[in-house]
């Protein structure tokens, strides 16, 4: 039976396009920072996009989270708003415009016509952004993508959306019935002008390579159309091309010695003010925005100028100066031996780990943290060498974000993929930090690898799960992430979570419970495990509020 496409957007839509934008950005992240030549060859387009789209994902999850059914115009704004506070580079910067171009129009409707609308707006708004635009860039294929949606024949003409466009009423609709029809007509036009954009600007040329910005909104135009057809575009294989590209031109010292990045809060007279001056200052200037918040980027040899500027604008904030350079980071030498960062569910793990060394990131219910706040305790960790414990399997790709703009700071960072907080109290056991690098990042991804995990949790509501279907306010007892017994009991089972875990042998069981937890419950346990499997030690932690009801380890 063939699928029925939707003729209009939803919340649900745009929730899954964020969700799965930010997967294929994870996913292509470093082949996407490896072509990134332009305007400066660091290294970092694929990860800054993927921290833009990450903060305009948390925000769509945050609306979600505050409404069942949130209303769709909300929904955009949502995105929009999370992509401009967290936008990080250049493009990041654009593609946060990008998005807050589409949600002007998309809040107004939801069908095929205002889509094509929303990104002919999307186009026009970025390249307004850009003090001097450029072709053979994300705006070369932001405005391709839109006059392939809009139905224009020839989408090679793409400098020419964005003058004279008639925004508001749009001359047509590839398709004319379906949302999915304009995706697809979009990310086309866009694939093609990605690969035109070597011959539009020399430098791609030199290096071989496609600009890394459109490669980018490529592949969050694919994740529109995988949520709106619910298939994904297929990937036609490139001509291989280099992953370091060594005849791009380095920073050299007579270009900007620093990005400068702040959120800003001025008035529309104020913004036309900040931007003449930023333009005599430095280059790469992209202001993007409105409303009276700002997202303000510019490399400029006067970081302090830049952020004066920003000061008689009106009220500068989140300020990130970067030297190209150093990337940010500072000396190696100035800098401890080795440190582990370790994210935890519960401020009585956090403490527990803070006294055994590790500096600390609180993952507060609902509240996963964002790949900056671990890049910012990596910093605080203060050392040349830092081993990342993330203790989530959801907050992989945003762990290796964050490894990644540590590294470009100077940092050597392993990350260790943790998937639950025992198995990080058991890497944390065996670290020794007068040992080798390599070795203790082995022997720490061994001890987790070893860790076999658990956990008890209430239901929220009713769903099916791989043991059956569960009630809200039933007890789950899940196995290494998967639901495996249902009940009511909270100390049965439990029990039955940890016979089952110990069928296959073990040595330790570390159990961490919630203040909320039963007061019998540790004794219970611990009396089950000493009478049922002998030879088995037990540990017990307080988890501290908002922690999980009961966590277990088994080694």
């Amino acid at each position: 039976m063939p699928q029925t496409l939707p003729q209009a957007l939803d919340s649900a839509v745009v929730r899954s396009w964020c969700s799965l934008a930010l997967e294929a950005l994870g996913r292509e992240r470093e082949e996407i920072d490896a072509i990134n030549v332009y305007p400066v060859a660091d290294g970092d387009t694929g990860t800054n996009l993927y921290l833009t789209v990450e903060s305009a994902s948390r925000a769509v999850e945050a609306v979600f989270a505050a409404i069942t059914a949130p209303d769709f115009a909300d929904t955009v704004r949502a995105m929009a708003h999370g992509a401009l506070i967290g936008a990080r580079g250049n493009s990041g910067t654009i593609l946060s415009q990008l998005l807050r171009g589409m949600s002007e129009v998309l809040a107004e409707g939801r069908d095929a016509d205002h889509l094509a609308r929303a990104l002919r707006r999307a186009s026009v708004s970025a390249r307004e952004a850009v003090a001097h635009p450029v072709e053979g860039t994300i705006l070369s294929v932001a405005a391709a993508a839109a006059s392939a949606a809009a139905g224009d024949s020839d989408v090679a003409a793409v400098s020419d959306v964005a003058e004279g466009s008639d925004v508001a009423g749009g001359s047509g609709v590839v398709g004319g019935s379906d949302v999915a029809s304009v995706a697809r007509a979009a990310y086309a036009g866009a694939r093609a002008a990605l690969e035109a954009t070597p011959a539009q600007l020399a430098v791609l040329q030199r290096a071989g390579v496609v600009d890394a910005g459109g490669r980018g909104l490529v592949t969050v135009l694919g994740a529109l159309v995988e949520a709106v057809s619910g298939e994904a575009p297929a990937r036609t294989p490139r001509a291989p091309r280099a992953s370091v590209v060594p005849s791009a031109e380095p920073c050299s010292e007579a270009g900007p010695a620093f990005e400068v990045i702040y959120l800003l809060e001025a008035d529309d007279a104020a913004v036309a003010r900040l931007r003449d001056r930023l333009d005599g200052l430095g280059d790469s200037l992209v202001v993007v925005g409105g409303d009276g918040l700002w997202n303000v980027h510019v490399h400029v040899d006067d970081a302090g100028a830049a952020v004066e500027a920003g000061v008689e604008a009106g009220r500068p904030y989140r300020i990130r100066i970067t030297h190209f350079g150093t990337s940010g980071g500072e000396a190696p030498e100035e800098r401890a031996g080795r440190a582990v960062v370790a994210v935890l569910p519960g401020e009585g793990l956090a403490h527990l780990c803070a006294e055994a060394g590790a500096t600390t990131v609180l993952a507060r219910p609902g509240e996963p943290p964002a790949s900056g706040e671990l890049v910012e305790a990596i910093r605080r960790a203060h050392a040349r060498e830092v081993v990342l414990l993330p203790n989530d399997a959801t907050l992989r790709h945003t762990a290796a974000a964050a490894a990644e703009q540590a590294r470009a700071e100077g940092i050597r960072v392993a990350l260790v993929p943790t998937r639950a907080a025992v198995q990080g109290i058991a890497a944390l056991a065996v670290h020794e930090p007068d040992r080798r690098f390599d070795e203790d990042v082995v022997a720490m991804t061994a001890a987790a690898g070893a860790t076999r995990y658990g956990e008890l949790a209430l239901a929220e509501r009713q769903s099916f799960t791989s043991a059956g279907v569960c009630q809200a306010g039933d007890v789950l007892g899940l196995i290494d992430g998967d639901v495996a017994v249902i009940g009511h009991d909270v100390a049965t089972i439990a029990e039955t979570v940890l016979d089952r875990m110990l069928s296959a042998g073990g040595e330790l069981v570390t159990l961490v419970l919630a203040d909320d937890a039963p007061d019998t419950l540790a004794g219970r346990l611990e009396t089950h495990v000493r009478e049922t499997h002998l030879a088995v030690d037990t540990v017990v932690y307080s988890g501290g509020p908002q922690a999980p009801l009961l966590l277990i380890g088994v080694e």
